[in-house]
């Protein structure tokens, strides 16, 4: 017995620290506990956690439904009135239906489809799904490969009267038709505009409803607008890929597509971009699983410091002539355009079609443009006579970013975000780019704009940090006068807030929550006064089930000054005599990081992978999230490999020093993307530090990455020549260069037709281990791209064998079955 376990213990000694003495024997993993959490398994534990309101024709009073344990229930609320109640009796709207339908249903089991409310408000429609067999259309049989399928289940068309409290059925035609995908509409909405073999196209508003009811109609008539479209070079239609051997895309060019254009007031100009992307060079993919013969999927791909011959087109069309002009709004070489559009309201739909506005008036409109190091910014005025007029100018030594301005007094001025003092801001400018004022100041980042009151010349907006002794992530929301004076906070509250604001900024809906507290959903005034509260969550059967709240925590990033904010995730039977390996799941941003603010969903390689046995940590970095300084968000420009790897070793090592039961030496760290890159990174910057690491689809090698994610964030260098000639050059640290230096357990996965993260990221990371004799693992997933898909759970259970064999020294890889997986489907 002694004999056998001094063999297992040595064995384990790469796995705690060469040299290192076990101080306790090895512990079972938790396959049973880190099973009960399943994705499957939480849907039936956690229910609704925020408020969707569905304001009814715009105004203040707003429709909702909540799920609870108890099943769903509807609600309508009246803020002016201060009154919520049921939009209906449940029981009796379920028993009416099931004489309808034929099938049962009873109040607690109620699921309606499509609700809306009719004009009038008197009336609300939705549809039951039956299990009663009904004939196909023509139309829909057509498209069947299978045209012997000719059944499906009837879907049932219902009208619930408010004042008879009867349900009726209804005919089908009644059904508010969802416009055609292809489909964008003339302010008048008597013209449909569309691409088709890469040419713009356009029909009258008789043709587009011949189309509604069957689209290959042969009396539809078109008129093509312009011929000299082609692929890569279209005025609309696009393909992102195309397949080679896929029978259902041999007719891709011919179907009706979407054009993205956007209109005057007046609706007597309209304006399109077109890009030149034909000499950009393709890339591929293979899929070996998705049908009889392995199909080759081919799509342009820009790879950082990559040539760009041809620079984006602006165009305004005049809607009677149909006729296009192309205006000169070239400064910069490969410069992107910024066609800003009107955030929709009221006035953005007509006779239930959307109509996509551009952001100005019926002479000129607002565009952007940015360099393509994104240093140089300038917001545009355009006149619909060709003139271009840059207004506002943002410089900076690092990459800039830009948000769409809001116009305001009836677009005669504009409020601007700006992060020129190292923080994001909000300035009021006139039109012609004369500043009126700073609106907002001081150490907070502004988040979005999220309404404006006309009349008191209030703006209201979101923005983080501002509230001391706070996560400086969490969100609020906030009114400010124009001119600067008198910003209030709206919704007070040491949690991270999400809202939703009436068109008439008048209420708004308040959902609320942090990682260890139970989300609420309050309605709240334009002044932050309390209407009322509407809902909180049901969570008791999640913790009937034993689950217990994270932990957030507070450390110093590796420079010891700067305050990074993370979350602990222990297992839900921790035992504080014990000691657990530590594992930090991560994602380096800078878009983002893989720190949750927020009570959610999200425990899938989080919560349930502390379940096996581990402390499980997500922590921010320097060069992460955008919402703080940019001083904090652009730290890792020029060195997009290393500069997030100290701050994950320092919290590791501040959170051990803090808690006897975290073992320093059984250090593991896994992400997925761009966590993917930084776990291999950490293994290989760190090796004596981190000892196992499970990475997904990481971008190993950045500079075969996509130009917009990589230069953006690292960094591109711009030179010009004596002749004047613009020449783009890119350098980057890679993982691949550091292969030699692996001591750890290493597993690389991904999906052979990631079509974001190339395979050969993780195909170069392979050849270089094996060419610097490493012992690794490598996992491929077919049919799978960027994440993983269907086989998402699989990938789960195979870390956490990965981690709980290399970390605990026990797991299941010597068993073939994933009887957890098994077990919770009915076998054959």
């Amino acid at each position: 017995m002694h004999k056998f376990y001094f063999i297992f213990a040595a064995s384990l000694l790469p796995y705690f620290g060469s040299g290192q003495q076990i101080q306790e024997p090895p512990v079972k993993a938790n396959y049973q506990l880190a099973a009960k959490f399943s994705p499957e398994k939480l849907k039936k534990m956690i229910f609704s956690t925020s408020i969707k309101p569905n304001w009814i024709n715009f105004s203040d009073r707003f429709w909702y439904d909540y799920t609870s344990s108890q099943g769903k229930n509807w609600y309508i609320v009246n803020p002016a009135l201060k009154k919520k109640e049921t939009l209906f009796d449940s029981e009796s709207v379920a028993a009416q239906i099931t004489k309808i339908v034929k099938n049962p249903v009873d109040a607690q089991h109620l699921e309606l489809q499509g609700l809306r409310f009719t004009k009038d408000e008197k009336k609300i429609r939705f549809q039951i799904q039956s299990t009663k067999d009904t004939v196909k259309s023509k139309d829909e049989i057509e498209k069947l490969k299978n045209k012997s399928d000719t059944t499906k289940k009837k879907l049932f068309y219902l009208e619930y009267d408010f004042a008879s409290k009867t349900v009726t059925e209804i005919s089908d035609s009644t059904k508010v038709k969802a416009p055609l995908a292809w489909a964008s509409f003339s302010p008048d909405t008597n013209t449909v505009y569309f691409a088709k073999d890469f040419n713009l196209y356009w029909m009258d508003k008789a043709n587009y409803l011949k189309a509604v009811k069957n689209e290959k109609d042969s009396t539809i008539v078109e008129h093509q607008i312009t011929k000299d479209g082609v692929q890569y070079y279209a005025w609309g239609g696009d393909e992102y890929s195309t397949t080679t051997g896929d029978e259902k895309d041999k007719d891709s060019e011919t179907k009706r597509k979407r054009v993205w254009i956007s209109w005057s007031p007046d609706g007597r100009y309209f304006t399109l971009t077109r890009k030149d992307n034909r000499s950009l060079k393709p890339l591929w993919v293979i899929n070996n699983v998705g049908s009889a013969r392995p199909t080759l999927e081919t799509y342009k791909y820009q790879m950082p410091g990559e040539v760009d011959s041809t620079e984006t087109e602006f165009y305004i069309f005049e809607a009677a002539t149909k006729a296009p002009r192309r205006i000169n709004i070239a400064a910069f070489k490969n410069q992107t355009i910024s066609n800003w559009t009107k955030t929709p309201d009221r006035n953005s739909y007509k006779e239930d079609y959307y109509i996509n506005y551009w952001l100005g008036n019926n002479e000129e409109f607002y565009i952007s443009r940015s360099s393509r190091d994104l240093k140089r910014i300038d917001l545009l005025k355009v006149n619909v006579n060709g003139a271009v007029n840059p207004i506002i100018q943002e410089r900076s030594n690092v990459y800039l970013d830009v948000q769409k301005p809001l116009l305001t007094e009836n677009g005669k001025r504009l409020v601007h975000w700006s992060e020129r003092d190292g923080w994001g801001h909000y300035y009021h400018y006139d039109t012609n780019g004369k500043l009126i004022n700073q609106i907002t100041k001081g150490s907070f980042h502004c988040e979005e704009i999220t309404g404006i009151d006309p009349t008191t010349q209030t703006l209201f907006f979101t923005a983080s940090g501002r509230e001391k002794n706070e996560d400086p992530y969490y969100l609020h929301h906030y009114s400010v006068n124009l001119n600067g004076n008198g910003i209030k906070l709206l919704n007070a509250g040491n949690f991270d807030h999400q809202i939703e604001m009436s068109e008439s900024s008048k209420y708004f809906v308040n959902n609320s929550s942090r990682v260890n507290t139970t989300p609420e959903s309050v309605l709240l005034n334009s002044n932050g006064q309390k209407v009322m509260t509407l809902e909180k969550a049901d969570l008791s059967l999640l913790f009937a089930a034993g689950y217990k709240f994270p932990e957030p925590f507070k450390v110093k990033a590796g420079d010891g000054t700067t305050d990074l904010y993370g979350v602990m995730y222990k297992p839900f039977d921790f035992d504080s005599t014990r000691t657990y390996p530590i594992v930090e799941y991560v994602y380096p941003g800078p878009q983002t990081e893989a720190v949750n603010k927020s009570f959610g969903r999200s425990m899938d390689r989080i919560d349930r992978l502390a379940q096996f046995g581990f402390i499980v940590v997500t922590v921010g970095n320097r060069g992460g999230h955008p919402s703080r300084s940019q001083w904090y968000h652009t730290y890792g420009y020029g060195n997009l490999r290393d500069y997030g790897l100290e701050d994950k070793k320092v919290t590791a090592e501040q959170l051990a020093d803090r808690y006897k039961f975290i073992d320093v030496n059984r250090v593991g760290i896994t992400g997925h993307s761009g966590g993917g890159f930084m776990s291999t990174a950490a293994m290989l910057v760190y090796p004596d530090f981190f000892k196992v690491a499970v990475s997904g689809a990481g971008n190993h090698e950045n500079q075969i990455y996509n130009r917009w994610w990589s230069e953006r964030h690292h960094g591109v260098t711009e030179k010009v020549s004596a002749k004047g000639d613009t020449t783009f050059s890119y350098q980057i640290n890679k993982n691949t260069e550091l292969a030699k230096n692996l001591k750890g357990r290493l597993l690389i996965a991904t999906g052979d037709i990631d079509n974001n993260v190339h395979p050969a990221n993780s195909i170069r990371m392979v050849d270089a281990l094996i060419k610097a004799n490493k012992r690794f693992d490598f996992l491929l997933l077919p049919g799978q791209r960027h994440g993983f898909g269907d086989m998402t759970e699989y990938f789960f259970w195979k870390m956490g064998d990965y981690f709980s064999q290399y970390l605990l020294g026990d797991s299941k890889m010597n068993e073939v079955d994933m009887t957890e997986m098994n077990r919770e489907k009915p076998q054959k």
